[in-house]
């Protein structure tokens, strides 16, 4: 999305203010759910899927569409398990992406994962799964904070 500043169009990169960013962890059968994310920040490494808080949406509301547009998997998004800030700059210090992610329990409804939106591919990972592939450092950091990936695992 491109836009001029001042012109009331949020903007990815080079934001005006911080954006809120929403995700869901979903673990069904031993395994978790993760997209290959085609754009930055991020960009060709598993992650957990989500994007950012509509106008009006709750955390919930936001975390249910996000993961639908980008798996195809239905959930239901519970309580939030961890917020952070994701800040990047870029090479002339500038700050390229703000973003506040707050990342929510879900519950498995239905659907098989495929990849959506800007997500490449999406699929479920056993935790053993995850050492075969590039994870994002935030999502195994959380994947490790709730017990589901081993603390000796790097992907840095």
């Amino acid at each position: 999305m491109t836009a001029e500043r001042g012109s009331g169009v949020s903007r990815r990169e080079y934001p005006d203010s911080p954006r809120v960013g929403v995700g869901a962890i979903v673990i069904h059968e031993g395994r978790v759910l993760l997209v290959l994310r085609g754009v930055e920040p991020n960009r060709d490494l598993w992650a957990i899927p989500g994007g950012s808080l509509k106008l009006g949406e709750t955390l919930q509301q936001g975390a249910e569409r996000e993961i639908f547009e980008e798996t195809g998997v239905v959930i239901r998004a519970g309580r939030p398990i961890l917020s952070f800030d994701s800040i990047r700059h870029d090479e002339a210090g500038r700050i390229r992406f703000h973003y506040v992610v707050v990342d929510l329990e879900a519950e498995y409804l239905s659907g098989e994962p495929r990849g959506g939106d800007d997500a490449l591919e999406a699929r479920w990972f056993s935790p053993q799964d995850l050492t075969a592939v590039p994870v994002s450092p935030p999502t195994l950091q959380l994947l490790r904070t709730i017990g589901f990936a081993a603390p000796a695992e790097t992907r840095e």
